[in-house]
């Protein structure tokens, strides 16, 4: 995984855009947002079909967690279009922190960027606060910063990590 590559796109899309909002950079790149009402276990899904960028959201989310997960899903759409034109299914989200598979770390690292700014995360755990306390500062999910500040440490930060993101944690959200 090229962890500046996906942390400078996410990032130019930001600049591009002028938001960090994941509904309206998916408006931006034309990319279709649905919410299914039927979903029960699936979070989101993004897929490639009839030469559209589509992606289908859980309408039962809340706020905090359709923007993580779309954020997620447009990561996908910028990493792994060419994979979803190929696959039959799109790429269907059960876990979003799975961590074993490398192309949900990376939707997960890209959510991580478009959505978290380095400086701001940076600023905080300079001044002594905990990742729990700078997540729930940054209206953030604890795994989501997680995820950021280790990426951020492979980008030459210097930030304590006290443990990994918990791969089963959208497992454990009730819908």
């Amino acid at each position: 995984m090229d962890s500046y590559r996906i942390y400078r796109k996410a990032n130019d899309l930001v600049k591009q855009c002028g938001t960090r909002d994941p509904q309206k950079i998916a408006s931006e790149l034309g990319i279709w947002v649905y919410d299914v009402n039927d979903f029960h276990d699936l979070l989101g899904m993004y897929t490639f079909r009839w030469n559209h960028r589509l992606v289908f959201l859980n309408s039962r989310l809340d706020h905090y967690t359709r923007k993580m997960v779309l954020a997620h899903e447009i990561g996908h759409d910028q990493e792994h279009r060419e994979l979803a034109k190929a696959s039959d299914n799109g790429l269907r989200e059960f876990v979003l922190f799975n961590m074993k598979d490398t192309t949900e770390y990376e939707a997960n690292a890209f959510a991580a960027h478009l959505l978290l700014e380095d400086e701001e995360v940076y600023a905080l755990a300079r001044q002594g606060y905990d990742v729990v306390q700078i997540a729930q500062m940054l209206c953030s999910n604890i795994n989501l910063m997680l995820i950021k500040m280790q990426e951020m440490n492979k980008l030459d930060y210097d930030l304590r990590i006290p443990y990994d993101p918990d791969s089963r944690f959208f497992r454990k959200i009730k819908r």
